[in-house]
């Protein structure tokens, strides 16, 4: 694997602070970050995936998944899973994506691509996949729902997880699961309201909570996490975006995740103990054992 992050995000004109934010208290159990991007820098620092996860564990947080959603991001970590112990992958051509690589006539080979290391044993989950009408207009949606309807075949084949990336698109999203879903479905960085989250707990899904359900404006999403059972529920980072409060804006890691655990107890009115425990089983049930 490159040494170096395959993708980067530049911070634009606005001065915001890069640093990383000091470790909170490890949790008193280990979890698993269910969801994260190593392969991409914050700014200009590169944290090299040993330091992360090295960072993590002492934390708490003993597991990670690291997800590829672009061509080389999915080669990053098949080459992760396979070098770390700690470290599964999961693997797709994001929603973003995928009309862009359709525009250069690229696409299918990227879906190919993507079934080739859905049949690695280090590959646990086929996404994240599904539709963003956020960035992507309508010119882009037929070939965003067509790439989400490949991605699940590849999942259900492959017998992996299918995570799903929902983004101003739940309607189109559960249309899509309701013609044909895999066992086990991942909505990652779960956004939708209580409403939605009924639905997705009585068809099995796992919803996985990220940072923003830290934030001061997420009340909706606190409220879908309160009606959510302890067996569907999932954490992740989303790394290194969508830090949790009160380090919003600076760049995320595993390691922070047990201020995310910590305000979900909180919310679900459990021990953190209680939360770990149930957090470190899902996963299993997700993702199988590593």
């Amino acid at each position: 694997m490159t040494d170096g992050p395959t993708r980067g995000r530049k911070g634009g004109e606005r001065t915001r602070d890069t640093s990383r934010p000091p470790a909170p208290e490890p949790l008193p159990l280990p979890v698993a970050d269910a969801h994260c991007h190593m392969d991409i820098a914050d700014g200009e620092e590169w944290y090299a995936p040993e330091q992360a996860i090295a960072d993590a564990a002492a934390a708490g947080i003993t597991r990670i998944v690291q997800v590829g959603c672009d061509r080389p991001g999915v080669k990053w970590a098949v080459e992760a899973a396979e070098r770390f112990p700690t470290v599964v992958a999961g693997v797709a051509i994001h929603p973003n994506e995928a009309p862009l690589l359709a525009g250069k006539g690229e696409l299918d080979d990227a879906l190919a691509e993507v079934d080739a290391a859905s049949a690695h044993p280090r590959v646990r989950a086929v996404g994240e996949t599904g539709m963003d009408f956020f960035r992507t207009g309508e010119d882009g949606r037929a070939v965003q729902e067509s790439s989400f309807r490949s991605h699940i075949e590849i999942a259900d084949r492959h017998g992996k997880a299918l995570m799903i990336h929902d983004r101003d698109a739940h309607a189109d999203v559960l249309r899509v699961l309701a013609d044909r879903a895999p066992e086990r479905v991942v909505f990652h960085c779960y956004s939708g309201d209580a409403d939605m989250a009924r639905h997705c707990v009585e068809r099995g899904w796992f919803l996985s909570f990220a940072g923003t359900v830290t934030f001061k404006n997420a009340e909706p999403l606190r409220e879908a996490l309160r009606v959510t059972p302890l067996d569907n529920v999932l954490v992740e980072t989303d790394a290194p975006y969508l830090t949790p409060m009160p380090f919003r804006g600076r760049p995320n890691a595993s390691y922070l995740i047990p201020l995310t655990v910590r305000l979900m107890a909180q919310v679900k009115g459990v021990a953190v103990e209680e939360l770990c425990l149930a957090l470190a089983a899902n996963t299993e049930r997700a993702f199988g054992s590593w």
